[in-house]
């Protein structure tokens, strides 16, 4: 930030590194305060304070809600290197110089901080304020911020142990027993890195006269917290979804992948906003009846911190899965051989409906049989002997 004013022509905070796109707990905030004047001007004192805070503001009917929780606080008075000053500390900055005050200071250990963040009712936001004091004059200040961001490791006993969880519901149509739907879904581990491929794990069971869908999507939960009231916020990041399942019928995922998008950091340690992440698994039987909800909850790691490639194995398993709720079909071997249909050709598209799912939410009451175009078998000259 540069002030223009009438007898400071520039007041900025510039920092050592200016490519350093975020700062770690114990990391050192550095730089220096750049002042140019105009015309010749009396300066007192020139402080620099790091502050850093959380703040949660929203309206709740007619109460304003407010909350804020300090992270950061450091307060020191620089000094201009080899310049003479006065009894009381005051120098005097002349036109056509440029005057630089450095200063430095440590962020608190790792775990005593919280990552920066910029929500829709809060935020947590990190910066570097410098004031000028002038006798007679109203004070300036210039601020610069700068983002931080707490490691958070997902390698730990507890987020590498596999999670699960089991929901069946009865359906009713009119008050009358329509049979019902239920879900097991389970997934390898509960800590991942952006771009990490969730691998899912889930039986599907319809015994209900509807038709049902099974899908899977990433769920945040933003929580904010002031003056002992809650606000929730919650967002859909990314979805799969499976085939349509039939009354009377069951249908299978063997490692269905979904991936993490790209997305900040599980925040779990600020007292007024927290950051939650979890996979959502559900059935809903269309129509008039509630979704059956099984939530299995994720924490995101820091990126680059623990991070595994797990791409090749989630792309067997999708390839796998692919079928997994289809008749199996056997082609001929020889003479002609079909070992090399292109996948586009595999049966692994869900069947078509023919009342589409236009908000992706509801599923369709009636379904087209699918129809399979195979290529035409190659020529008896191009089979192996």
């Amino acid at each position: 930030m540069v002030a223009m004013i009438k007898r400071v022509k520039t007041f900025q905070v510039v920092f050592s590194d200016p490519s350093k796109t975020f700062y770690c707990g114990g990391d050192k905030v550095s730089g220096r305060v750049v002042v140019e004047v105009n015309e010749v001007t009396r300066v007192t004192a020139v402080k620099v304070l790091g502050l850093g805070c959380a703040k949660v503001e929203y309206a709740k009917g007619k109460q304003r809600c407010r909350q804020e929780a300090e992270y950061l606080r450091y307060e020191e008075v620089l000094r201009l290197d080899e310049q003479p000053t006065d009894s009381d500390g005051s120098v005097i900055l002349r036109p056509g110089n440029k005057y630089e005050y450095t200063f430095g200071f440590e962020l608190p250990q790792q775990g005593q901080l919280v990552s920066s963040y910029k929500g829709k009712f809060g935020y947590v936001q990190y910066y570097v304020k410098a004031v000028m004091e002038r006798p007679q004059q109203h004070p300036l200040e210039c601020k610069k911020s700068f983002e931080v961001e707490e490691p958070l490791d997902v390698n730990t006993p507890d987020l590498l142990s596999p999670t699960g969880g089991m929901k069946e519901k009865k359906v009713t149509c009119m008050f009358i027993p329509d049979g019902q739907v239920s879900l097991n879904a389970k997934i390898d581990r509960r800590g991942f890195c952006e771009g990490e491929d969730i691998c899912i794990n889930a039986k599907f069971e319809n015994t209900c006269s509807r038709i049902v869908v099974p899908k899977a999507a990433i769920i945040a939960k933003h929580t904010y917290q002031a003056n002992g009231r809650t606000k929730v916020i919650r967002q859909k990041l990314s979805a799969v979804r499976g085939n349509h399942i039939i009354s009377g019928m069951c249908d299978a995922w063997q490692g269905k992948t979904i991936r993490v998008p790209k997305i900040k950091p599980s925040m779990l340690s600020c007292n007024i906003i927290r950051v939650e992440y979890a996979l959502m698994v559900n059935l809903h039987p269309h129509p008039g009846s509630e979704k059956l909800i099984l939530e299995l909850p994720l924490v995101i790691g820091t990126a680059g911190l623990g991070s595994r490639s797990n791409s090749v194995s989630s792309h067997e398993g999708s390839v796998s899965n692919s079928s997994q709720s289809w008749v199996s079909l056997r082609m001929p071997s020889e003479p002609p051989s079909y070992c090399d249909i292109p996948r586009d050709y595999c049966l692994d598209q869900p069947l078509t409906p023919l009342l589409d799912d236009v908000d992706g939410d509801d599923s369709p009451i009636f379904m087209n049989v699918p129809t399979f175009t195979f290529p035409p078998p190659p020529a008896y000259t191009e089979v192996r002997v």
